[in-house]
């Protein structure tokens, strides 16, 4: 048996791929299902998101493999050999466990160190564990994944530094305001865009966001949305005498900004500072509105400055953050080596000493009176037979456990002692005596 990962991401198969591999829960719950019920598979979990679709799988046989690998081409309607392989690829034992805990730190992603794939791994692993999918060696696994996750964004702050045009846009807005908590922002824009940029806002604690779109519908929606307010494009500029911050990302194909206007709108402010960040291309604000007093005007290249020196932090703590894994996959095998083989070993040696000590009474009873010398050489020899007996498997067991099949080979090893029953029929004689 083994632990394998199959999957494609945005490395490895283009959009028009993946969107063939897009699982709603629903589906995913059914595909699950569908998996565990082959013979072979001892536990899945299927994560799908946009930009990846992996099933992780721990199999007891190795045709295991390609029975998921027809599943998966029959749901989605992908012929193996000419379609799909090209674009899968598969990681096993060591290499998954690492695959994992990569993903989810974030170190695997289309944005370096971003944060929405801790959440998506959670789902994906609840939804297995519901659906019955999983294994105590799976939860463990998971479990740390999620966990390692955690420490490399705490220890490396990975994810500090914004690498998003929205993202980077707001992060502009918070420093040169020394934070957002309390500050109402205009969002002018409410295509993708301006919905990243709303989102970001609200997380970063804003007390109100306006969005005001030429559609004022769409404005409506997004408004609804993150609980802020809609307002008509006419009221553009009346809009601002209250706001903090502008963010302008439409898709005009002009200025939708303009200096003198916004000349009237900072005369009535009486003198309070505005700031302004223009994310669109074409851009929305008139250059020369960064001239008038008053007016803090940043566009897509000045944020896009932002957004290099940012990535090369996280590529600086990305390095930092691979360590961190080498670390948490040595513990996290060491650690189900010694949960799965330890007691597993033990219970063999005194399964093996039960047996001796039983025979060696019978064959002495048996032989009568011996001389001590005799004796001492019945005893040597029957510790000899165990020890030797026993010795293979215990090596090989202690072997293995540092792999990530250790847990099964202990498994299979208590099956062929019958560990589990031996345990268990001595503790009824315990509690029998007792009573």
């Amino acid at each position: 048996m083994f632990l394998i990962v199959v999957g494609l991401n945005h490395r490895t198969a283009p959009v028009r791929v993946r969107e063939r591999f897009a699982f709603t829960p629903l589906q995913a719950r059914e595909l699950l299902a569908e998996l565990k019920c082959r013979s072979g598979v001892e536990a899945v979990v299927l994560l799908s998101t946009c930009n990846r679709t992996e099933f992780y799988l721990l199999l007891s046989k190795g045709v295991a493999r390609t029975a998921v690998i027809e599943v998966i081409s029959r749901w989605t309607g992908v012929e193996f050999e000419s379609s799909l392989k090209p674009f899968l690829y598969a990681h096993t034992e060591r290499n998954c466990v690492r695959h994992l805990f990569r993903v989810a730190a974030g170190l695997d992603s289309m944005i370096l160190g971003e944060t929405q794939i801790m959440g998506q791994v959670r789902d994906a692993y609840h939804l297995a564990l519901e659906a019955g999918a999983t294994e105590s060696y799976f939860n463990a696994l998971f479990q740390q994944a999620l966990a390692v996750g955690k420490r490399v964004r705490t220890e490396t702050g990975i994810d500090r530094n914004p690498v998003s045009v929205s993202s980077a846009a707001v992060e502009l807005a918070r420093q040169a305001l020394g934070g957002l908590a309390g500050r109402t922002v205009l969002v002018v824009g409410a295509g993708k865009i301006g919905e990243l940029t709303a989102r970001y806002l609200v997380d970063s604690g804003v007390s109100g966001v306006i969005v005001s779109n030429r559609s004022f519908d769409h404005a409506q929606e997004l408004a609804d949305r993150f609980g802020g307010r809609a307002v008509r494009f006419q009221e553009l500029y009346d809009r601002m005498l209250d706001a903090d911050i502008v963010i302008s990302c439409t898709a005009a194909t002009h200025y939708v900004i303009h200096a003198p206007a916004m000349a009237e709108v900072m005369r009535r402010r009486a003198g309070k500072k505005i700031f302004l960040i223009d994310i669109a291309v074409p851009r929305d604000v008139d250059p020369e509105v960064g001239l008038l007093p008053g007016v803090a005007l940043y566009d897509i290249d000045a944020l896009g400055k932002v957004v290099d020196e940012n990535y090369a932090l996280r590529r600086q703590a990305a390095v930092q953050a691979e360590a961190i894994i080498e670390d948490e996959v040595d513990k996290f095998l060491q650690r189900q080596a010694e949960r799965a083989v330890v007691p597993v070993i033990a219970a063999l040696k005194e399964r093996g000493e039960t047996i001796k000590q039983r025979e060696l009474k019978r064959a002495l009873n048996r032989l009568g009176p011996l001389t001590p010398q005799q004796q001492k050489i019945i005893l040597s020899l029957a510790n000899s037979l165990v020890n030797q007996l026993l010795h293979a498997p215990v090596v090989r067991l202690k072997e293995m456990a540092l792999t990530t099949r250790g847990h099964i080979y202990a498994g299979t090893l208590k099956e062929l002692f019958d560990l589990e029953r031996e345990a268990a029929t001595e503790s009824e004689c315990g509690s029998g005596g007792s009573n």
